[in-house]
């Protein structure tokens, strides 16, 4: 078996790795000699191992022709003279988090996002837990939220947050504050940051080099320049629409649109919301999910999602907003955001060297629609078992290191995801269930539980007495609610917020 080299140009022990728009960057090959035309057997390479590819660049001027020959590098085997390289495709909490690990670790990394300045319709809520666990400053967190009301669909108020200490709260943060802090991080760390839109990759054979094809925006142009960078393994972390997820064929999922405006209300107002959120509940707001109040530092973020009627999102809207308006009157929006979110893991999130991680994985939980921390925790863990299977850059990784994260994910957090799957079809699917479901969280056992749950990302363990006083009285609550639905499902109809009788949805 021989390998061509025809036309290559490698001087000494320096071939090119990276090529974006005639910008080249070297690395070290061992015992790699300038040819022409030869016929080189396969067995001229033994003992050599890194690298095992070689890029023929012929001039600066002439990339678009450049002749390239690769040699696959098996999982395991050791890299000499540079370190395993990973292209992070995506800047938000996953993908920065997965950054600064794989940075951390001794891994080559790139991190690739199109919107250093993105900000994503979000609630902005962070547990308790992820503050101490990510090491984020106080500074990047506008509210510490120690209060809530959850409001039924019949406008009833339940205060929630009675069972927490003085030292516990949720964090609230602007995303594109958040967002750019751990992508500093990461940069800060080592990882060098692009900004970049990605547009496909290409692998050379199962065991080669991928070729990332991506716009470049570094100098600073609106249609930006075609460029391509060379890496060993690739983590999608672009959200719901993922490229990525795409290109490994990791299969469809249902998901959600959330809309969310960002309103300046006057400061009197903004007195109310200075530690309190809300969440509004009813088939006006939104047939399977919930509407929201959240405060932000000097505005407040409200909004609304669904996944089985989003067509109608922006009415959906307007009635959150009506709900709220008592307390938002004389606002001005500032912002307006739209954004899918994802509704359940996708069938796929592996293939090779590439793995998916935070919503691009479609790591957001249903019910409450949580997905920062889990976006963080799950680039982490990918990057973690990354850099252990590569020997903190040292060998080549593949997918077992990636499943090694899969497998360690889905022992962690499958029930978390299923219970709360399981709620949300209980307790959201008619209004009359969204009225018992706020009659629990009056509950101050159904508080502590909750709370305990979230802030610290843990199953707390019941006592098994108030467990069971706990399921008579959802039981009790269930059963009362599809008893109202059963009396009301022929005359029962809602309005969407402000708008004409005519647009009306019956509940049933």
């Amino acid at each position: 078996m021989a390998a061509s080299f025809a036309n290559t140009q490698v001087s000494g022990k320096v071939a090119t790795r990276h090529v974006a728009q005639g910008r080249v960057a070297p690395f070290r090959a061992t015992g790699v000699r300038k040819t022409a035309g030869a016929q080189i057997p396969s067995s001229f390479f033994a003992g050599v191992s890194v690298p095992q590819r070689v890029f023929a660049v012929s001039g600066a001027r002439s990339v678009s022709r450049a002749v390239q020959t690769v040699f696959a590098i098996k999982d395991g085997a050791v890299l000499e003279g540079r370190k395993l390289r990973v292209a992070v495709i995506g800047g938000g909490p996953s993908g920065a988090c997965a950054a600064e690990t794989l940075a951390k670790g001794g891994v080559e990394t790139f991190l690739i996002e199109r919107k250093l300045d993105n900000c994503k319709p979000c609630g902005g809520a962070i547990p308790l837990c992820m503050v101490e666990e990510f090491d984020l400053p106080l500074e990047i967190i506008d509210r510490k939220v120690t209060k809530m009301k959850m409001i039924s669909p019949s406008n009833r108020e339940v205060d929630v947050g009675k069972t927490l200490s003085e030292t516990e709260w949720i964090g609230m943060c602007r995303r594109e504050v958040f967002d750019d802090y751990l992508r500093k991080r990461a940069q800060n760390l080592g990882a060098t940051v692009l900004n970049g839109l990605f547009m496909r990759s290409e692998q050379q054979g199962s065991d080669g080099p991928f070729t990332i094809h991506y716009t470049s925006f570094a100098d600073g142009s609106k249609m930006g320049t075609p460029s391509t960078l060379e890496v060993d393994m690739i983590i999608g972390a672009d959200g719901a629409n993922s490229r990525i997820a795409k290109e490994i064929d990791a299969g469809e999922y249902d998901y959600a649109i959330a809309f969310q405006e960002r309103i300046r209300i006057p400061e009197d107002k903004m007195k109310y919301y200075e530690n309190l959120a809300e969440m509004y509940v009813g088939d006006d707001v939104s047939p399977d999910f919930y509407g929201w109040v959240f405060p932000k530092y000097d505005h407040v973020a409200v909004g609304t999602g669904t996944v089985v009627n989003k067509t109608a999102i922006k009415q959906y809207q307007q009635a959150t907003r009506d709900r709220s308006k008592v307390k938002t009157e004389g606002g001005k929006i500032i912002r307006v955001e739209a954004h899918p979110i994802p509704e359940h893991p996708r069938p796929r999130r592996c293939k090779g060297r590439v793995a998916l991680v935070g919503d691009a994985a479609g790591y957001v939980t249903k019910c409450s629609g949580e997905g920062i921390y889990f976006a963080a925790k799950s680039g982490r863990m990918c990057a973690e078992a990354i850099v252990e299977g590569s020997a903190n850059g040292t060998k080549m990784a593949g997918e077992d290191a990636i499943r090694m994260y899969l497998d360690k994910w889905d022992r962690k957090y499958w029930a978390t995801y299923k219970v709360l799957d399981i709620l949300q079809k209980v307790f959201y699917r008619s209004n009359p269930a969204r009225e018992a479901f706020v009659e629990l969280c009056e509950d101050s056992y159904v508080q502590k539980m909750t709370f305990d749950s979230y802030l610290y990302k843990t199953v707390v363990p019941g006592n098994p007495l108030d467990d069971v006083k706990l399921l008579v009285r959802t039981v009790s609550s269930l059963i009362r609610s599809n008893a109202l639905r059963s009396v009301n499902s022929k005359s029962v109809n809602v309005s969407f917020g402000s708008k004409a009788n005519d647009e009306r949805v019956v509940v049933a």
